[in-house]
């Protein structure tokens, strides 16, 4: 089970967030960033899903500065909605969230004792669609192992420097993103993981949603995303 917390984040605040831990010392730590639709239930179960894969997680509420506990609805409007406050927070600040997040898990790890303790290499990032594209950008920013579920933004991103170990997943079947832009990522960034699903869309991590979630493709997507943290964060 997880907890609300408060992280500060210089220059904006108090932001919320759920925090989940594992059973015993954490083998690592992860910040796990949402999709434009809030730390909603989905989201909550993501974090303590890596939390009982032995993680300590952190999933911050992002639009928090914008908005506090914004909570949408897989439908029209949660779609506009999440997607306002998206351009009302902006990349910056969204990063310094993120940035914010893997420091107070580092402090964390601290305060449990765990081995190896403030190392940054012991915490990773992982994010989905919005949140997919704040992931590669926690690796190319802050060094952080990410993995990047199905971002459709990065590709204007894709000439910055990868600087730790870099995973990304798509599905076959997205229409937002067409294996041209797959292809970019092959291209730009030669020692990352790529992975395209055949069967899936958009979303297809996304269980909560029948529409959109495709069990096989994301069961793969996610024991592959272990391995990379296992190999980058222990």
């Amino acid at each position: 089970m997880g907890e609300r917390i408060e992280i500060e984040v210089p220059g904006t605040g108090r932001v919320g967030g759920w925090a989940a831990r594992p059973q015993g010392a954490p083998r690592g730590a992860l910040v796990v960033i949402q999709e434009i639709f809030g730390v909603n239930a989905h989201m909550r179960s993501v974090a303590e899903g890596y939390a009982a894969d032995g993680y300590l997680a952190l999933a911050p509420a992002f639009f928090d500065p914008v908005e506090r506990d914004v909570e949408l609805a897989y439908d029209e409007e949660g779609f506009r909605r999440g997607r306002e406050l998206v351009g009302e927070l902006g990349v910056d600040r969204a990063l310094a969230i993120v940035d914010a997040a893997a420091g107070w898990l580092r402090g964390a790890l601290d305060r449990d004792g765990s081995r190896g303790a403030g190392d940054s290499s012991r915490v990773g990032a992982v994010g989905f669609c919005w949140g997919g594209t704040l992931a590669y950008l926690a690796n190319t920013r802050f060094g952080l192992p990410a993995v990047s579920y199905y971002g459709a933004r990065n590709a204007q991103y894709l000439d910055e420097a990868l600087r730790a170990p870099m995973m990304f997943h798509f599905g076959g079947k997205d229409g937002s993103i067409g294996p041209e832009v797959v292809a970019r990522h092959r291209e730009r960034h030669p020692d990352a993981a790529v992975f395209v699903y055949p069967d899936a869309g958009h979303a297809f991590n996304r269980d909560v949603d029948p529409s959109a979630y495709e069990p096989a493709s994301a069961q793969l997507a996610h024991q592959r995303t272990l391995q990379l943290f296992q190999d980058a964060l222990h």
